[in-house]
């Protein structure tokens, strides 16, 4: 038990960044009720780095660079008029580029790709 009577929680840090891990041992070693284990001791629990995301999962997606520009545009609530209108092209061209991006992504409805795109890393919300 820590002073405060709280139960001391044992966290491991295995993560490969030793930036990233260095960081979270400084900001878990401040925490009340937590303790880093010892290298080798049984923890509570683990912090583990699973390497980076998919990375096939991000490359099978190639979009052009105004295919990008639409699904930005989208990813900020733009109708096909507001792209269309912004990007200097016709509405039937923005529709085309947004069915286009829902093929591409696999996705329902432009919400969906937008969140497609976000999970594999296409664009950064």
């Amino acid at each position: 038990m820590s002073g405060e009577g709280l139960p001391v929680i044992v966290v491991a840090i295995e993560i490969e960044d030793a930036a990233v891990a260095d960081r979270l041992a400084s900001a878990l070693g401040e925490a009340p009720g937590i303790r880093l284990a010892a290298p080798g001791e049984e923890a509570a629990v683990a912090l583990v780095s699973r390497g980076p995301p998919n990375v096939a999962a991000r490359t099978d997606v190639e979009l052009t660079p105004r295919e990008r520009d639409v699904l930005l545009m989208m990813a900020e609530g733009a109708s096909n008029k507001t792209i269309a209108r912004r990007l200097g092209i016709s509405v039937h061209t923005a529709k085309f580029h947004v069915a286009s991006l829902l093929d591409k992504l696999d996705a329902t409805g432009r919400t969906d790709a937008v969140a497609h795109a976000a999970r594999l890393g296409v664009i950064n919300l």
